[in-house]
């Protein structure tokens, strides 16, 4: 075995953590979504990303992005499909993480308020939270997301299961 061969060998039970924190994480904040979908539409609605003259679109964000979660979530800890939910995953979290760094910015300036002391309801489904320490759990995902997506480990994937070629 090369030494770049043990080296990805020994980091295997890094990406399966990465791997499943980011799973359970996208399966924990979808489900909280769906249980109280007018809440969630209401916390998107803040943000201003949508015309209000356009309420199908936030409708279908609050219908469609906490199902996208759970499938993603549900994907990464099978462990089907895992570089494609990474993905999908890092490219929501990026998204959200934009979002979430411009309405701190927003609120800082409305309440005259230092940027790491705004606390608001983010919608991501924990509740009230503190802008920078959010930021910081997402730019955390985001790099468990990139571990994931350029992990090969086949670790406790039912997608070596199901599609394997020897028997």
């Amino acid at each position: 075995m090369t030494d770049k061969t043990a080296a990805w060998k020994d980091n295997e039970v890094l990406f399966l953590l990465a791997r499943l924190v980011v799973g359970l994480v996208f399966l924990t904040m979808g489900w909280s979504k769906i249980s109280d979908p007018v809440a969630f539409l209401k916390l998107i609605r803040e943000y201003d990303m949508v015309s209000v003259e356009a309420p199908w679109i936030l409708n279908s964000m609050a219908a469609l992005l906490p199902w996208l979660e759970i499938w993603c979530g549900l994907l990464l800890l099978t462990g089907v499909a895992v570089r494609g939910a990474s993905a999908v995953a890092f490219v929501l979290l990026a998204t959200f993480t934009l979002a979430i760094a411009s309405r701190t910015a927003e609120l800082s300036g409305l309440t005259e308020t230092a940027y790491c002391a705004v606390a608001f309801d983010c919608g991501c489904g924990a509740g009230v939270v503190n802008g920078c320490n959010k930021l910081l759990e997402n730019i955390g995902l985001l790099l468990a997301c990139c571990l994931v997506f350029v992990s090969r480990g086949k670790t406790f994937c039912l997608r070596k299961n199901l599609f394997s070629t020897t028997r």
